[in-house]
């Protein structure tokens, strides 16, 4: 088992160390006394751009599979272990990965390290078509319950499809089509397990009150004997044009609660400078109820009910920025479409104020403080920066880099990408009367690049 020294604190006084055993599997243990519990964090490295034409869905659905039972825990043993320990569980898939998690009482991270270990190493077994029907059945349902059937439940997917082109790895999102769920069978899912659901494909990170080599040795015992498999294929190449080139509209009449305009940007890609750069510009004008399309429309105009602008980070292909306005009662669209682009347009011209830059990077700070500032968030945290760049380290310092960037590489981002000719816009005319105004039904937050799943639900699958 190879060790890496502790890095010199940083500015958070948090602090990990790296490990890497035989088989692959990369290990990341970060001690935290203050609070007697630990997190366990199993990150892999397969997500929906993973999958192929005709087969999306199968990243989700094997997060399903994963609570379905394995060589030694049968039906919802995983779930029904962690609680009666008083921990909690989920898991959640994205464009770029899959990750598994529990929150125990400290005395209990042994129990979680043999659960993940056990359906790393022995899901196979277990995995039949009953188990696949039943889980295909409930995804089934999910996307029915939280896309199809909800106002604007759609709309991240349709925008992804439009700045994304046909054939793109991230052109569907996570959740996948109807047509490609039927369509899986089990050899489908067998073969998708063997290629990603290997202990080199993984990062596992254990935060909070551990002993770091009586961890370890936990994590030798259970993960160490489980073979690693070579055969994964690279991912497909996401790079696009830095802009789409046209703005590319879509109107949908649907039974929403009023008027809607959203739009997809796509920005550069995460783990960059201009991302960082492309998060505060985003902050600035429509991060919260300062934010400047909140003041214009809301407060001001009157013409919107909610305004907001927030960013999707992607590492692997442009980043999203995705603008979402719900119109005021009787306010038609083109009112609220010229006054957005008066304000990124004096946005881009002039950038944001020294007050701006401020509160956006003490938001950006506050929000990477709050991730980090519990087991769980930082757990995640240091595997996504393991799995994504290589470097569980950087999840320390990453609040150093959004500090450093200046208000002039604020603007040019701004300027380069907050462009009409860069945008994918939706349009929602409500049938039905719908025109009542007021905040929407359904919470689209969850869609934008993510699946997961309430730990009750699946518990009762």
């Amino acid at each position: 088992m190879g060790h890496t020294a502790t890095p010199e604190a940083h500015s958070s006084g948090l602090t990990a160390t790296e490990h890497r055993l035989a088989n692959g599997l990369r290990v990341v243990l970060s001690e935290d006394h203050l609070t007697p519990v630990a997190a366990v964090c199993l990150w892999y490295d397969v997500g929906s751009r993973h999958e192929v034409k005709g087969r999306t869905g199968l990243a989700h659905l094997f997060e399903h599979l994963m609570f379905q039972g394995s060589a030694s825990v049968k039906g919802n043993g995983h779930f029904e272990l962690v609680q009666a320990a008083g921990g909690s569980l989920n898991g959640t898939t994205s464009f770029e990965r899959t990750n598994y998690f529990e929150t125990m009482p400290a005395h209990q991270v042994e129990l979680a390290l043999w659960l993940e270990a056990d359906r790393m190493g022995s899901l196979l077994t277990a995995l039949d078509q009953e188990s696949l029907d039943n889980q295909r059945d409930v995804v089934k349902n999910e996307r029915r319950q939280r896309y199809d059937n909800v106002p604007y439940g759609t709309a991240f997917e349709r925008l992804a499809a439009l700045v994304y082109p046909d054939g793109h790895p991230y052109h569907h999102t996570p959740i996948g089509s109807m047509a490609d769920l039927d369509a899986a069978s089990l050899e489908d899912a067998r073969a998708f397990f063997r290629t990603y659901y290997a202990p080199g494909n993984a990062v596992l990170a254990v935060v909070g009150a551990i002993d770091p080599q009586q961890t370890l040795g936990w994590i030798e015992k259970y993960f160490g004997s489980i073979p690693n498999h070579d055969g994964k294929p690279a991912p497909r190449d996401g790079s696009l044009p830095a802009v789409v080139g046209e703005q590319v509209r879509e109107v949908v009449e649907e039974d929403v609660p009023s008027r809607a305009l959203m739009a997809a940007y796509r920005l550069p890609e995460d783990g960059s400078r201009e991302a960082d750069a492309a998060d505060l510009a985003l902050t600035v004008l429509g991060g919260g109820e300062s934010s400047r399309l909140h003041n214009r429309l809301v407060r001001r105009d009157r013409t919107a009910v909610t305004a907001g602008f927030g960013l999707l980070r992607l590492a692997g292909a442009p980043s999203l920025g995705w603008l979402d306005i719900k119109a005021s009662s009787g306010v038609e669209l083109p009112v609220i479409e010229a006054a957005v682009d008066e304000e990124l347009a004096r946005f881009a011209e002039q950038g944001p104020t020294p007050e701006e830059m401020e509160r956006a990077q003490a938001q950006l700070e506050r929000e990477w403080l709050d991730r980090l500032a519990t087991v769980g968030g930082r757990a995640d945290e240091l595997c996504r920066f393991a799995v994504l760049f290589g470097d569980p380290q950087l999840a320390l310092t990453a609040v150093q880099r959004v500090l450093s960037v200046t208000a002039e590489e604020v603007r040019e981002v701004a300027a380069a990408r907050l462009r009409p000719d860069n945008r994918a816009v939706l349009v929602y005319e409500p049938t039905g009367g719908g025109q009542a105004g007021g905040e929407q039904a359904g919470d689209s937050g969850e869609q934008a690049g993510e699946s997961g799943d309430d730990q009750e639900e699946e518990g009762q699958q």
